[in-house]
């Protein structure tokens, strides 16, 4: 196929679409604005690359809330089994964790994709780094019109900022995949959300996902239990009920268990200003035993001492009962049972987008066609975090941004042999 494709971000939605054109003969180029590929890819895997989960499909999917029916389309063509298998093609073996998370074998990400890019220079696939799109992109030489809806046009122009100046390219199609707006040195700014509004198409502004939550501690809290864990605890909010863990920090929380329940909490804020998450501080006690154990008699201990000794609370823990309880409440022993089991913490914000794990929001499936084309600019496509949709961590959001890219590049392929 004698065609060229632009392909903007080289993170996996990006080079997945670039394996896909590639390997149909197509000429690609990917350009970066960092100085290498895969920066916030990297990142994910520094502590463990989590590529995927095991669980059962029709559970996997739920993951992806509202936007299930739209990722499930993707994954329906690149399943999780699907991407351990692709990874295997490339030498990586893959195993599951205790936990149903998929790891590559070697746990770190950088083996992976360095034998990526080079299946990738294999097939033609040429990378272009330090090329950062300014929002110029012009297509040109109109070959097709039936109406004013459906145009079809020869080439696409796209402009770079490059250390050696402005660079001008142009290419038969293009692949947007410039990711989200959380972890903005690592790439992914997020500017691109008002180059493509003023284009016309329609964007749901970023927003936080997996991310913390802003939390009014005392001063005295602040100072003595920063950067504590909080383990084995059931967070509760609506529907929402999870054991885990996380931690404190001096500005809120922020963990596992946090990022989880993330999404609900943090669309309650943005409804009401605010929201209140409920913890089980003793998931392994009933309300009615933990009453009768601290309703024996105390003596002369402390009641934090009395704590301790009857139901094994202290530390962070007990901090957080002298945080959120009032202290009359700490004369009913009954009382006090209740809230170890149900404590109220207010989260009066999120932290901001820039520290969050992903973002949620980005280009509406309204703007695109089956094959992620975006209608407003005909061989323009799009892929990845900068679609509107999020998903928790555990895998869910790389197997979607993998399914993605393949949809883009195989619509790519689909358009340029129609025209």
């Amino acid at each position: 196929m004698d065609k060229t494709v632009a392909i903007i971000g080289g993170g996996p939605a990006g080079l997945m679409a670039a394996e896909v054109l590639g390997q149909h003969g197509v000429k690609v180029d990917v350009y970066d604005s960092m100085s290498s590929l895969g920066r916030k890819f990297l990142l994910a895997g520094k502590s463990g690359l989590n590529l995927t989960h095991s669980e059962p499909f029709e559970k996997f999917v739920l993951r992806y809330g509202n936007r299930r029916n739209e990722v499930e389309k993707w994954l329906m063509n690149f399943t999780p089994d699907d991407l351990r298998k692709w990874a295997r093609g490339l030498g990586v073996e893959t195993f599951v964790g205790t936990s149903g998370r998929v790891f590559p074998m070697e746990m770190k990400a950088s083996p992976l994709l360095r034998k990526w890019l080079k299946r990738l220079n294999e097939v033609g696939v040429k990378l272009h780094l330090r090329h950062k799109w300014n929002g110029r992109i012009r297509p040109i030489g109109l070959i097709k019109s039936d109406d004013s809806s459906n145009q079809t046009y020869r080439t696409i122009e796209v402009v770079f900022e490059t250390p050696d100046g402005i660079k001008t390219v142009k290419a038969d199609a293009v692949v947007l995949a410039l990711g989200g707006g959380s972890w903005a040195r690592l790439g992914s700014d997020g500017a691109w959300v008002n180059w493509l509004s003023q284009a016309g198409v329609t964007v749901e502004a970023l927003k936080p996902s997996n991310c913390g939550f802003d939390v009014a501690w005392s001063p005295i809290f602040k100072g003595k239990f920063d950067g504590q864990p909080i383990k084995s605890v059931v967070l509760s909010f609506g529907t929402f009920h999870q054991q885990g863990e996380f931690i404190v920090t001096k500005e809120g929380v922020e963990g596992s268990l946090i990022y989880a329940a993330s999404a609900l909490m943090r669309d309650e804020i943005l409804v009401n200003g605010n929201a209140v998450m409920f913890l089980d501080l003793a998931p392994d006690k009933t309300e009615a035993q933990l009453a009768e154990k601290l309703s024996k008699p105390r003596g002369s201990r402390s009641m934090a001492s009395h704590l301790e000794k009857t139901v094994g609370m202290k530390g962070v823990k007990a901090g957080l009962l002298r945080e959120f309880v009032p202290k009359s409440e700490f004369e009913n022993m009954e009382r006090l049972a209740f809230y170890i089991k149900r404590l109220p913490m207010p989260l009066i914000a999120t932290r901001p987008l820039d520290e969050a794990i992903s973002s949620a929001g980005g280009v509406m499936f309204d703007s695109l066609d089956e094959n992620l084309m975006i209608r407003e600019l005909p061989g323009v496509f799009c892929a990845g975090e900068m679609l509107d949709w999020e998903a928790p961590t555990g895998g869910y959001l790389l197997t979607a941004c993998f399914a993605s890219g393949r949809v883009a590049g195989v619509g790519v392929v689909k358009w340029m042999g129609s025209i």
